[in-house]
Protein backbone atom coordinates (compact mmCIF):
# COMPACT_ATOMS: atom_id res chain seq x y z
CA UNK A 1 0.00 0.00 0.00
CA UNK A 2 1.67 3.14 -1.19
CA UNK A 3 -0.62 5.58 0.63
CA UNK A 4 -0.01 5.99 4.34
CA UNK A 5 -2.97 4.65 6.31
CA UNK A 6 -3.72 6.06 9.74
CA UNK A 7 -6.01 5.01 12.55
CA UNK A 8 -7.27 6.97 15.53
CA UNK A 9 -7.02 4.53 18.41
CA UNK A 10 -7.66 4.40 22.14
CA UNK A 11 -4.57 2.99 23.83
CA UNK A 12 -4.21 1.67 27.35
CA UNK A 13 -0.73 2.62 28.52
CA UNK A 14 -0.55 0.58 31.73
CA UNK A 15 -2.71 -1.48 34.05
CA UNK A 16 -5.41 0.78 35.44
CA UNK A 17 -5.04 3.27 32.60
CA UNK A 18 -4.90 5.91 31.44
CA UNK A 19 -6.56 5.42 28.07
CA UNK A 20 -5.27 7.90 25.53
CA UNK A 21 -6.37 8.65 21.97
CA UNK A 22 -3.52 8.63 19.47
CA UNK A 23 -3.00 8.54 15.71
CA UNK A 24 -1.26 5.37 14.51
CA UNK A 25 0.25 4.39 11.18
CA UNK A 26 -0.24 1.02 9.49
CA UNK A 27 3.18 -0.50 8.96
CA UNK A 28 2.04 -3.43 6.81
CA UNK A 29 -0.79 -5.82 5.97
CA UNK A 30 0.05 -9.52 5.85
CA UNK A 31 -1.26 -11.79 3.05
CA UNK A 32 -3.90 -13.40 5.30
CA UNK A 33 -5.07 -10.15 6.88
CA UNK A 34 -7.98 -7.78 6.35
CA UNK A 35 -8.07 -4.05 7.02
CA UNK A 36 -11.48 -2.94 8.25
CA UNK A 37 -12.64 0.67 8.49
CA UNK A 38 -14.83 0.62 11.57
CA UNK A 39 -18.14 2.42 11.94
CA UNK A 40 -18.76 1.35 15.54
CA UNK A 41 -17.71 -1.01 18.30
CA UNK A 42 -19.36 -2.23 21.47
CA UNK A 43 -17.88 -1.79 24.92
CA UNK A 44 -17.82 -5.16 26.67
CA UNK A 45 -17.22 -5.77 30.37
CA UNK A 46 -14.22 -7.84 29.30
CA UNK A 47 -12.68 -4.63 27.95
CA UNK A 48 -13.39 -2.88 31.25
CA UNK A 49 -11.85 -5.71 33.27
CA UNK A 50 -8.69 -5.78 31.15
CA UNK A 51 -8.15 -2.08 31.72
CA UNK A 52 -7.89 -2.77 35.44
CA UNK A 53 -5.89 -5.99 35.65
CA UNK A 54 -2.50 -7.31 34.48
CA UNK A 55 -2.46 -8.44 30.88
CA UNK A 56 -0.47 -11.07 28.99
CA UNK A 57 0.70 -8.58 26.38
CA UNK A 58 3.00 -5.62 26.80
CA UNK A 59 1.53 -2.16 26.58
CA UNK A 60 0.52 0.13 25.01
CA UNK A 61 -2.26 -1.97 23.53
CA UNK A 62 -5.58 -1.29 21.79
CA UNK A 63 -8.53 -3.07 23.40
CA UNK A 64 -12.05 -3.44 21.97
CA UNK A 65 -13.56 -6.58 20.46
CA UNK A 66 -17.08 -5.89 19.17
CA UNK A 67 -16.33 -4.07 15.94
CA UNK A 68 -18.35 -3.58 12.76
CA UNK A 69 -17.43 -1.76 9.56
CA UNK A 70 -16.37 -2.10 5.93
CA UNK A 71 -13.48 -3.98 4.39
CA UNK A 72 -10.94 -1.42 3.21
CA UNK A 73 -8.13 -3.68 2.00
CA UNK A 74 -7.35 -7.40 1.83
CA UNK A 75 -4.14 -9.39 1.76
CA UNK A 76 -3.15 -11.44 -1.27
CA UNK A 77 -4.30 -14.74 0.28
CA UNK A 78 -7.78 -13.53 1.31
CA UNK A 79 -10.48 -15.05 -0.90
CA UNK A 80 -13.82 -14.73 0.97
CA UNK A 81 -13.87 -10.93 1.34
CA UNK A 82 -13.52 -7.94 -0.94
CA UNK A 83 -13.18 -4.21 -0.51
CA UNK A 84 -16.49 -2.62 0.48
CA UNK A 85 -18.01 -5.67 2.18
CA UNK A 86 -19.92 -4.84 5.38
CA UNK A 87 -18.59 -7.02 8.19
CA UNK A 88 -18.79 -7.86 11.88
CA UNK A 89 -15.62 -8.81 13.75
CA UNK A 90 -15.53 -11.62 16.28
CA UNK A 91 -12.94 -13.59 18.24
CA UNK A 92 -10.07 -15.25 16.38
CA UNK A 93 -9.25 -18.96 16.20
CA UNK A 94 -6.67 -21.12 14.49
CA UNK A 95 -9.15 -22.90 12.21
CA UNK A 96 -7.42 -26.28 12.28
CA UNK A 97 -7.33 -27.73 15.82
CA UNK A 98 -9.76 -30.41 17.04
CA UNK A 99 -12.24 -27.85 18.36
CA UNK A 100 -12.13 -25.67 15.25
CA UNK A 101 -12.50 -28.69 12.98
CA UNK A 102 -15.64 -29.73 14.89
CA UNK A 103 -17.17 -26.22 14.58
CA UNK A 104 -16.46 -25.17 18.18
CA UNK A 105 -13.89 -22.40 17.58
CA UNK A 106 -14.65 -20.75 20.94
CA UNK A 107 -12.72 -23.66 22.45
CA UNK A 108 -9.82 -23.33 20.01
CA UNK A 109 -6.73 -25.00 21.44
CA UNK A 110 -4.77 -21.89 20.45
CA UNK A 111 -7.30 -19.34 21.75
CA UNK A 112 -4.85 -17.46 23.99
CA UNK A 113 -2.26 -17.00 21.25
CA UNK A 114 -4.87 -15.72 18.80
CA UNK A 115 -6.69 -13.37 21.16
CA UNK A 116 -4.60 -12.23 24.10
CA UNK A 117 -0.94 -11.82 23.17
CA UNK A 118 -1.34 -8.53 21.31
CA UNK A 119 0.76 -9.46 18.32
CA UNK A 120 0.99 -11.60 15.23
CA UNK A 121 2.39 -15.12 15.49
CA UNK A 122 5.78 -13.95 14.25
CA UNK A 123 5.92 -11.33 17.01
CA UNK A 124 5.36 -8.34 14.73
CA UNK A 125 2.66 -5.68 15.04
CA UNK A 126 0.68 -3.85 12.37
CA UNK A 127 0.42 -0.44 14.04
CA UNK A 128 3.09 2.08 14.96
CA UNK A 129 2.64 5.14 17.18
CA UNK A 130 4.81 8.06 18.14
CA UNK A 131 6.74 5.91 20.61
CA UNK A 132 7.05 2.76 18.50
CA UNK A 133 5.05 -0.43 17.91
CA UNK A 134 1.57 -0.70 19.43
CA UNK A 135 0.07 -4.00 20.52
CA UNK A 136 -3.22 -5.02 18.95
CA UNK A 137 -5.10 -8.22 17.91
CA UNK A 138 -7.11 -8.22 21.17
CA UNK A 139 -9.74 -10.86 20.41
CA UNK A 140 -8.26 -10.74 16.93
CA UNK A 141 -9.36 -7.15 16.27
CA UNK A 142 -8.57 -4.36 18.80
CA UNK A 143 -11.57 -2.32 17.69
CA UNK A 144 -11.28 0.72 19.96
CA UNK A 145 -10.02 2.47 16.85
CA UNK A 146 -11.15 3.79 13.49
CA UNK A 147 -9.41 0.91 11.71
CA UNK A 148 -8.71 -2.69 12.61
CA UNK A 149 -6.33 -5.30 11.24
CA UNK A 150 -7.88 -8.78 11.45
CA UNK A 151 -7.40 -12.23 10.00
CA UNK A 152 -9.85 -13.55 7.43
CA UNK A 153 -10.78 -16.18 10.02
CA UNK A 154 -12.53 -13.74 12.37
CA UNK A 155 -14.25 -11.41 9.89
CA UNK A 156 -17.90 -12.23 9.19
CA UNK A 157 -19.36 -10.89 5.95
CA UNK A 158 -22.92 -9.53 6.13
CA UNK A 159 -25.55 -9.49 3.40
CA UNK A 160 -26.37 -5.83 4.01
CA UNK A 161 -25.01 -2.84 5.90
CA UNK A 162 -28.43 -2.01 7.35
CA UNK A 163 -28.07 -1.12 11.06
CA UNK A 164 -24.34 -1.81 10.79
CA UNK A 165 -23.50 0.40 13.80
CA UNK A 166 -25.65 -1.91 15.94
CA UNK A 167 -24.12 -5.18 14.81
CA UNK A 168 -20.71 -5.12 16.51
CA UNK A 169 -21.85 -6.46 19.92
CA UNK A 170 -22.96 -9.64 18.16
CA UNK A 171 -19.25 -10.46 17.92
CA UNK A 172 -18.95 -11.14 21.64
CA UNK A 173 -21.42 -10.13 24.35
CA UNK A 174 -24.69 -10.80 22.58
CA UNK A 175 -23.57 -14.06 20.99
CA UNK A 176 -22.28 -15.15 24.41
CA UNK A 177 -25.67 -14.79 26.09
CA UNK A 178 -27.78 -15.90 23.16
CA UNK A 179 -25.45 -18.76 22.30
CA UNK A 180 -25.50 -20.09 25.86
CA UNK A 181 -29.24 -20.58 25.45
CA UNK A 182 -29.54 -21.47 21.75
CA UNK A 183 -26.36 -23.54 21.30
CA UNK A 184 -25.74 -25.11 24.72
CA UNK A 185 -28.68 -25.23 27.13
CA UNK A 186 -31.41 -25.46 24.47
CA UNK A 187 -34.49 -25.33 26.72
CA UNK A 188 -37.75 -26.67 25.33
CA UNK A 189 -40.91 -24.50 25.28
CA UNK A 190 -42.46 -26.34 28.23
CA UNK A 191 -39.31 -25.92 30.36
CA UNK A 192 -37.92 -23.15 32.57
CA UNK A 193 -34.73 -21.10 32.79
CA UNK A 194 -33.40 -18.62 35.36
CA UNK A 195 -30.87 -16.04 34.17
CA UNK A 196 -28.70 -14.41 36.81
CA UNK A 197 -27.55 -10.93 35.79
CA UNK A 198 -29.54 -8.71 33.43
CA UNK A 199 -26.74 -6.90 31.67
CA UNK A 200 -26.26 -7.21 27.93
CA UNK A 201 -25.21 -10.88 28.14
CA UNK A 202 -28.08 -11.86 30.42
CA UNK A 203 -30.63 -9.90 28.40
CA UNK A 204 -29.39 -11.54 25.21
CA UNK A 205 -30.10 -14.84 26.95
CA UNK A 206 -33.59 -13.63 27.87
CA UNK A 207 -34.27 -12.69 24.24
CA UNK A 208 -32.98 -16.06 23.04
CA UNK A 209 -35.18 -17.94 25.50
CA UNK A 210 -38.16 -15.87 24.39
CA UNK A 211 -37.35 -16.67 20.75
CA UNK A 212 -37.47 -20.38 21.65
CA UNK A 213 -40.88 -19.92 23.26
CA UNK A 214 -39.71 -21.00 26.73
CA UNK A 215 -42.71 -20.81 29.05
CA UNK A 216 -40.91 -19.72 32.23
CA UNK A 217 -38.04 -17.21 31.96
CA UNK A 218 -36.82 -15.77 35.26
CA UNK A 219 -34.44 -12.78 35.29
CA UNK A 220 -32.48 -12.04 38.48
CA UNK A 221 -30.74 -8.71 39.09
CA UNK A 222 -30.27 -6.11 41.82
CA UNK A 223 -31.26 -3.22 39.53
CA UNK A 224 -35.01 -2.76 39.09
CA UNK A 225 -34.44 -0.90 35.80
CA UNK A 226 -32.69 -3.95 34.39
CA UNK A 227 -35.52 -6.19 35.55
CA UNK A 228 -38.02 -3.89 33.85
CA UNK A 229 -36.01 -4.21 30.64
CA UNK A 230 -35.94 -7.99 31.05
CA UNK A 231 -39.72 -8.08 31.31
CA UNK A 232 -40.05 -6.00 28.16
CA UNK A 233 -37.79 -8.49 26.35
CA UNK A 234 -39.67 -11.60 27.40
CA UNK A 235 -38.93 -12.50 31.02
CA UNK A 236 -42.05 -14.02 32.58
CA UNK A 237 -40.78 -13.48 36.13
CA UNK A 238 -38.22 -11.18 37.73
CA UNK A 239 -36.54 -11.40 41.12
CA UNK A 240 -34.50 -8.74 42.88
CA UNK A 241 -32.31 -10.48 45.52
CA UNK A 242 -32.45 -7.38 47.71
CA UNK A 243 -36.24 -7.60 47.93
CA UNK A 244 -36.56 -11.25 49.03
CA UNK A 245 -35.50 -13.16 52.13
CA UNK A 246 -34.51 -16.34 50.30
CA UNK A 247 -33.40 -15.89 46.69
CA UNK A 248 -33.18 -19.61 45.92
CA UNK A 249 -36.69 -20.25 47.22
CA UNK A 250 -38.06 -17.23 45.36
CA UNK A 251 -36.63 -18.42 42.04
CA UNK A 252 -37.68 -22.04 42.53
CA UNK A 253 -41.23 -20.96 43.28
CA UNK A 254 -41.53 -19.65 39.72
CA UNK A 255 -41.41 -23.23 38.41
CA UNK A 256 -41.92 -25.78 41.19
CA UNK A 257 -39.97 -27.84 42.11
CA UNK A 258 -37.23 -25.73 40.51
CA UNK A 259 -35.71 -24.63 37.24
CA UNK A 260 -34.77 -26.92 34.38
CA UNK A 261 -31.90 -24.60 33.45
CA UNK A 262 -30.04 -21.66 34.89
CA UNK A 263 -27.40 -19.34 33.49
CA UNK A 264 -25.03 -17.22 35.56
CA UNK A 265 -23.58 -14.17 33.79
CA UNK A 266 -22.22 -12.39 36.87
CA UNK A 267 -18.82 -14.11 37.38
CA UNK A 268 -19.67 -13.98 41.09
CA UNK A 269 -18.96 -17.38 42.64
CA UNK A 270 -21.58 -16.94 45.36
CA UNK A 271 -24.21 -16.18 42.74
CA UNK A 272 -23.06 -19.17 40.69
CA UNK A 273 -23.69 -21.44 43.66
CA UNK A 274 -27.21 -20.04 43.96
CA UNK A 275 -27.70 -20.69 40.24
CA UNK A 276 -27.01 -24.39 40.85
CA UNK A 277 -29.28 -24.49 43.89
CA UNK A 278 -32.36 -23.21 42.04
CA UNK A 279 -32.28 -26.25 39.72
CA UNK A 280 -34.66 -29.18 39.93
CA UNK A 281 -33.51 -32.79 39.58
CA UNK A 282 -31.18 -33.29 36.57
CA UNK A 283 -31.12 -29.56 35.89
CA UNK A 284 -28.23 -27.85 34.12
CA UNK A 285 -26.49 -24.63 35.11
CA UNK A 286 -24.35 -22.84 32.55
CA UNK A 287 -21.97 -20.03 33.46
CA UNK A 288 -20.18 -17.35 31.50
CA UNK A 289 -18.17 -14.32 32.54
CA UNK A 290 -14.61 -13.24 33.17
CA UNK A 291 -13.83 -14.67 36.59
CA UNK A 292 -10.17 -14.44 37.59
CA UNK A 293 -7.86 -17.43 37.34
CA UNK A 294 -7.83 -17.62 41.14
CA UNK A 295 -11.63 -17.84 41.49
CA UNK A 296 -12.76 -21.23 42.73
CA UNK A 297 -16.24 -22.67 42.34
CA UNK A 298 -17.80 -23.94 45.54
CA UNK A 299 -21.05 -25.87 45.15
CA UNK A 300 -22.96 -28.29 47.35
CA UNK A 301 -21.53 -31.58 46.13
CA UNK A 302 -24.29 -33.64 47.77
CA UNK A 303 -26.96 -31.55 46.06
CA UNK A 304 -25.18 -31.81 42.71
CA UNK A 305 -24.62 -35.56 42.94
CA UNK A 306 -27.88 -36.80 44.47
CA UNK A 307 -30.02 -34.60 42.24
CA UNK A 308 -28.01 -35.32 39.11
CA UNK A 309 -27.26 -31.66 38.35
CA UNK A 310 -24.82 -30.49 35.69
CA UNK A 311 -22.53 -27.45 35.77
CA UNK A 312 -21.29 -26.29 32.37
CA UNK A 313 -18.78 -23.56 31.53
CA UNK A 314 -19.50 -21.66 28.31
CA UNK A 315 -17.23 -19.40 26.25
CA UNK A 316 -18.57 -17.10 23.50
CA UNK A 317 -21.87 -18.98 23.52
CA UNK A 318 -20.05 -22.02 22.05
CA UNK A 319 -20.62 -20.21 18.77
CA UNK A 320 -19.25 -20.55 15.29
CA UNK A 321 -19.55 -16.83 14.45
CA UNK A 322 -19.72 -17.35 10.69
CA UNK A 323 -22.87 -19.40 11.21
CA UNK A 324 -24.33 -17.97 14.40
CA UNK A 325 -24.07 -14.22 13.86
CA UNK A 326 -26.16 -14.35 10.65
CA UNK A 327 -28.73 -16.42 12.56
CA UNK A 328 -28.96 -13.77 15.27
CA UNK A 329 -29.29 -11.03 12.65
CA UNK A 330 -32.13 -12.99 11.05
CA UNK A 331 -33.87 -13.16 14.44
CA UNK A 332 -33.36 -9.40 14.86
CA UNK A 333 -34.83 -8.69 11.41
CA UNK A 334 -37.81 -10.88 12.32
CA UNK A 335 -38.41 -8.89 15.52
CA UNK A 336 -37.41 -11.81 17.75
CA UNK A 337 -34.10 -10.45 19.03
CA UNK A 338 -34.63 -6.70 19.68
CA UNK A 339 -31.04 -5.91 20.58
CA UNK A 340 -31.51 -2.27 19.56
CA UNK A 341 -33.30 -1.72 22.88
CA UNK A 342 -30.01 -2.28 24.71
CA UNK A 343 -27.86 0.22 22.79
CA UNK A 344 -26.57 3.60 23.90
CA UNK A 345 -24.19 5.39 21.53
CA UNK A 346 -21.11 7.50 22.27
CA UNK A 347 -18.48 9.12 20.06
CA UNK A 348 -15.01 7.56 20.20
CA UNK A 349 -13.70 10.65 21.99
CA UNK A 350 -16.13 9.90 24.83
CA UNK A 351 -14.66 6.44 25.46
CA UNK A 352 -13.99 7.22 29.12
CA UNK A 353 -17.66 8.05 29.68
CA UNK A 354 -18.75 4.95 27.76
CA UNK A 355 -16.54 2.73 29.89
CA UNK A 356 -17.71 4.42 33.09
CA UNK A 357 -21.35 3.93 32.12
CA UNK A 358 -20.75 0.31 31.14
CA UNK A 359 -18.97 -0.36 34.43
CA UNK A 360 -21.64 1.29 36.57
CA UNK A 361 -24.53 -0.26 34.67
CA UNK A 362 -25.84 3.09 33.48
CA UNK A 363 -25.54 1.79 29.92
CA UNK A 364 -26.63 -1.77 29.15
CA UNK A 365 -24.66 -1.88 25.90
CA UNK A 366 -22.44 1.11 25.23
CA UNK A 367 -21.45 1.45 21.57
CA UNK A 368 -18.70 3.76 20.31
CA UNK A 369 -19.28 5.46 16.97
CA UNK A 370 -16.24 6.26 14.82
CA UNK A 371 -16.06 9.64 13.13
CA UNK A 372 -13.12 8.91 10.81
Amino acid sequence: MSTEIKSRAALIQKTGGPITLEDLILSSLNPDEVLVKLVATGVCHTDVSFVNRPFLADKPIILGHEGAGYVEAVGAQVTSLKVGDPVVLSFDSCGHCESCDSHHPAYCHNFVAHNFLGQRHDGSTAWTGANGPVRHAFFGQSSFATRSVCREQNVIKLDTDEDLELMGPLGCGLQTGAGAVLNVLKPEPQESIAIFGAGSVGLAAVMAAKALGVSCIVAVDIKDSRLEMARSLGATHTVNPVAVDDLVAAVKSCANPGMHYSLDTTANMNVLRQATEVLRHRGTCGFVGGATAEAEICVNSRDMMINGKTLRGIIEGDSDPHRFIPELIALYRAGKFPMDKLARYYPLDAIHQAIEDAESGEAIKAILRMSA
